[in-house]
């Protein structure tokens, strides 16, 4: 368990992360988000012993990164944005050199250089130098780096930055896998990999904590999350003056002709299902309702939303 608390660090008088706190519990892969500049990381080489915070604590398994820094540092696994990797240096020997600085024992090195380019899926490069690989194969060796001496925590930075879509998929798959046993806190500009691999996810925004719930709370929670679209026999005119009867659905607005019956969407300030009650009244009044749903609210929107200002 990772335990966040009032991270606080300053960029000479610029506030760059502020009073954050939050918690990594054992097995969770989470999604943090923010804007060029928000604090992503800075939380991130802070949490990885980077960097020191101004004020606030982190604590890895109960280790205080400040007064057991080593015992702290030993459970997690940093892959930074840029990859700290040596071009003249080739894969299995920089995995090798990696393995020495992170205390592997001299025994283990090969076996331990083997298990995590299998992981990463770089065997077939390891006799090549690095400044010889692909965008993809860089990261998988930076990936390969992090998954030294098994990390119960890994924290990934951009893991997917610069990749093209195969190479993004194959990142991708490599991470649910890893997630089976690891703990992992990952950072993407990329909001469709987020969703398609954390259920849980933190928004920065200007280096303070705007949200910390799972993608499907979120959803719930957004402006629009208790709007619904329906299409009827009448117009956005006579469904506004029927539905004015529901105190929460505040406007009816028209969306389009589809098939000469309109379409609108239901604006309601409760996020609570009142669709049920809408057809009631519709019913009530002679009005046939011929499609009623709510539309899917994006990870994208939700984001736009919470970091707006």
């Amino acid at each position: 368990m990772i335990d966040v608390c009032n991270l606080t660090k300053c960029y000479g008088s610029h506030p760059g992360v502020e009073n954050i706190s939050f918690r990594l519990n054992d097995g969770e892969m989470v999604g943090l988000l923010g804007s060029n500049g928000a604090g992503k990381s800075t939380i991130m080489k802070m949490m990885a012993g980077y960097m020191m915070p101004l004020s606030g604590s982190i604590k890895i398994n109960g280790f205080d990164m400040l007064e057991d820094f080593r015992k702290a540092t030993a459970c997690i696994g940093f892959m930074p944005e840029i990859c700290p990797l040596y071009p003249d240096m080739e894969v299995g020997d920089y995995l090798k050199f990696a393995a020495v600085i992170k205390g592997v024992g001299k025994k283990e090195i090969k076996a331990e250089v083997d298990r995590v380019s299998g992981l990463a899926d770089i065997r077939d490069v390891q006799d090549r130098l690095i400044a010889n690989l692909s965008k993809g194969y860089r990261q998988r060796v930076g990936l390969a780096q992090a998954l030294l001496k098994n990390p119960e925590f890994l924290i990934l930075d951009e893991p997917t930055a610069g990749l093209d879509p195969r190479q993004i998929t194959e990142v991708r798959d490599l991470l649910k896998g890893i997630a089976a046993t690891h703990t992992i806190l990952i950072s993407s500009h990329i909001l469709s990999e987020i969703v398609q691999t954390c259920e849980r996810v933190i928004i920065i925004d200007h280096g303070k904590l705007v949200a910390d719930d799972t993608i499907g709370n979120l959803k719930k929670k957004g402006r629009n999350a208790g709007c619904f679209i329906l299409r009827t026999s009448a117009d956005a005119e006579m469904i506004r003056n029927i539905l004015k009867a529901v105190p929460e659905i505040t406007d009816v607005l028209k969306i389009s002709d589809a098939d000469q019956n309109e379409k609108c969407s239901v604006i309601c300030t409760d996020t609570d299902d009142i669709r049920s009650e809408a057809v009631r009244l519709l019913s009530e009044n002679g009005i046939e309702v011929y499609e009623i749903y709510r539309p899917e609210i994006s990870l994208e929107q939700i984001f736009l939303e919470l970091t707006k200002g």
